[in-house]
């Protein structure tokens, strides 16, 4: 059972420290950049095999709108289940938009990846099976994880073995104005960037669609409130368009967020069989 969570404080940052099960070893708060955000945590499973043995590892990103969340809220529904696969988990915490504005998100994200795949090896993790998943902004940010090319000018690309999307923002020029507006975009890109349009553009995994990606999955409710449907619906479209390996798992009436524990572990047999049928686990 996993224990409910507890806030010390910690240099500039309130971080919640999470009390994992006995099963799971943890190093917490991780520098992999400069900022006081932005920290990660390696979570293996006691069982898994030696760290000469090469496994997969997967490295998670939370939601919260670019500018709420925590690593630690997630534990539980994005991680505990690649631990139980004996996945080494890579949990991470980035600049938020009361911190920094876009495109740090982002940025901060490469640089996790960057990272995971610098010191797979000191965690018996293949570095050609690093996957990686969010939800909500995090789904945006593991998109632009897998999807973000050089010219984007957002930092050094990653390689992944693979992307699981949990409804992500894909078009976030889509949520400036109009219909699909939303308070959390106009928040990480208000109109007073330079260029605002121009690095919505930049920041949106839309806009980075070709062939030559990793295998995406993505999972959306089609009733969500938050995240229009259409953003999942028409990515996977453009991927599979443009000869991209792509999947969509529709949730018939769910909305934003938990599905369920049911639900869950439905999907996840699903995310597991996507895996496993591109050989990474």
């Amino acid at each position: 059972m996993v224990h409910r969570l507890f806030l010390v404080l910690a240099p500039a940052l309130l971080f919640a420290q999470l009390q994992t099960p006995d099963w799971v070893s943890v190093e917490s708060n991780i520098s992999y950049s400069k900022h006081p955000e932005t920290v990660l945590d390696v979570y293996q499973s006691k069982r898994a095999p030696a760290p000469q043995t090469k496994r997969a590892g997967v490295l998670v990103i939370h939601g919260g709108g670019w500018g709420g969340g925590t690593k630690e809220n997630v534990f539980e529904r994005l991680c505990l289940p690649y631990l139980q696969k004996g996945l080494v988990v890579v949990n991470v915490e980035y600049r938020l938009s009361r911190a920094a504005l876009a495109p740090a998100a982002v940025e901060d994200a490469l640089l996790a990846a960057d990272w995971f795949r610098a010191n797979a090896a000191k965690y018996g993790v293949d570095k050609n099976k690093i996957i990686v998943t969010g939800d909500s902004a995090g789904g945006h940010l593991a998109l632009m994880v897998g999807m973000t090319p050089k010219q984007a000018k957002l930092g050094p690309p990653a390689k992944v073995a693979a992307v699981i999307n949990f409804y992500g923002i894909t078009d976030v020029q889509d949520q400036l104005e109009g219909q699909h507006m939303r308070q959390y975009a106009v928040t990480w890109l208000p109109a007073t960037l330079p260029d605002r349009q121009e690095l919505a553009r930049r920041v949106s995994p839309i806009t980075w669609v070709r062939k030559d990606l990793p295998p995406i999955l993505t999972i959306h409710g089609d009733q969500d409130p938050t995240v229009p449907y259409a953003h999942g619906v028409d990515l996977t479209k453009a991927l599979r368009e443009a000869g991209a390996d792509a999947e969509l798992i529709p949730v018939a009436q769910g909305a934003h967020g938990n599905f369920g524990p049911e639900k869950d572990a439905e999907i996840y047999g699903l995310i597991f069989n996507f895996l496993e049928k591109r050989k990474l686990l």
